[in-house]
């Protein structure tokens, strides 16, 4: 079967009120509107037209609607997640466990016998989530720690007040323990800091450093006294244009700051946060999981495949991402397991091999092709993702 799906927008306080409305042509009703979620996750799963969720459509029948190969290599779950992402303040400071971290928090909160809805949960899943945000539009974000030498580099310009200790730990190697230190210190300890490092940027008369200084100067400004604004200190600053994109694997420190953009992970919502949020903050547990090692270039471009067909290659076993961009043409995506295809510009009808009707796509839409179905055809005129299971 190939279906149109209906999908559940959440809410979240840093959502944008206008991005997605914008994209869909629907009137902004002033609320937030941060996530459009997609696919057969349980907090908020796709309806089908037939009313029932995708959720449980899966759950009563993994092997017909993933296909027995994904079905059993996934355990009859739902491999991934997409979404379509409206930042229009920051998020949170956050990493994401590996499969054994998240097996072994889970296993952890159960027994501790922690509501899997309780808002001090840590692991609400024993799934990773290695994600990839792929921006529709200029997009800022927070990816990775940057090279160490560079980070020492913006302090030594700065010579913030204070934080003399902290650059000599850096220009040591000493990451982690800066890293951890920031996050565990209080709210009385943080706000003398970040009023210094907001005044050294504020004097600072060279040119160098632009889009960190413009991102800490409002993140000192909106988080006076949150240790994320320190953390995002030791982190790279990147301005994606579109379609560029950031592939985020377990352990990887992040935070989104603006803009819209459409996003894939493997089926789970596990987050840990350590700054920048009113949200659970446990910070022994996100330093567990962290992977320290600075991360020297964050961006992933599409490689091409010829044909208006490209594919963003992060070598995640959850899921494969392709973008197809029509101009009055057709083609055809093969794919392994069950497919997500969210059309983002134009419009693109959608069709599979062995599927009576095919489905009209306008931006901001999605489309299902259950496992077991023939490869995907895309007419029209527009811009497409298709995910696969891998």
């Amino acid at each position: 079967m190939v279906v149109r799906l209906q999908n559940t927008i959440r809410d979240y306080a840093w959502g944008s009120p206008t991005a997605i409305p914008e994209l869909t042509g629907v009137e902004p009703d002033g609320r937030p509107q941060a996530e459009m979620w997609m696919g057969a996750h349980e907090s908020a799963p796709s309806v089908l037209p037939s009313g029932d969720s995708l959720y449980d459509v899966v759950s009563a029948g993994p092997s017909d609607v993933l296909g027995p190969e994904t079905a059993e290599r996934f355990d009859g779950r739902f491999p991934f997640l997409a979404k379509l992402l409206a930042a229009a303040q920051p998020l949170s400071i956050q990493a994401h466990p590996s499969r054994e971290q998240a097996i072994d928090g889970y296993a952890r909160d159960e027994a501790a016998g922690i509501p899997r809805d309780a808002a001090d949960r840590n692991y609400k899943d024993a799934w990773p989530k290695p994600e990839i945000l792929i921006a529709l539009g200029p997009f800022d974000a927070l990816v990775g720690f940057r090279p160490l030498e560079a980070t020492v580099a913006f302090l030594d310009a700065l010579a913030p007040a204070g934080f003399e200790e902290c650059t000599d730990l850096l220009r040591n190697g000493k990451l982690q323990d800066v890293f951890t230190q920031i996050m565990s210190s209080d709210r009385d300890t943080i706000r003398p800091l970040v009023a210094a490092l907001g005044e050294a940027i504020a004097q600072y008369a060279g040119q160098a450093f632009e889009l960190e200084r413009e991102a800490l100067a409002k993140l000192c400004a909106d988080f006076p006294d949150d240790p994320g604004v320190l953390a995002a200190l030791l982190l790279n600053r990147v301005r994606l244009e579109r379609f560029q994109a950031v592939y985020l694997p377990a352990g990887n420190v992040h935070a989104y700051l603006h803009g819209l953009g459409f996003e894939v992970m493997a089926n789970s919502d596990n987050v840990l946060r350590g700054g920048l949020t009113s949200k659970h903050i446990d910070v022994p547990e996100l330093v567990s999981v962290v992977d320290f090692e600075p991360l020297a270039d964050p961006v992933l471009t599409a490689t091409p495949l010829g044909d208006g067909v490209s594919s963003y290659e992060t070598g995640c076993e959850y899921y494969a991402i392709r973008r197809i961009d029509l101009d009055g043409g057709e083609q055809t995506v093969t794919g392994a397991g069950p497919r997500i295809v969210c059309c983002v510009a134009g419009s693109v009808e959608v069709d599979a091999e062995g599927t009576d009707g095919a489905v009209m796509l306008s931006a901001g839409q999605s489309a299902f092709a259950a496992g077991p179905e023939g490869p995907c055809s895309l007419r029209g005129s527009g811009t497409a993702f298709v995910v696969s299971a891998r």
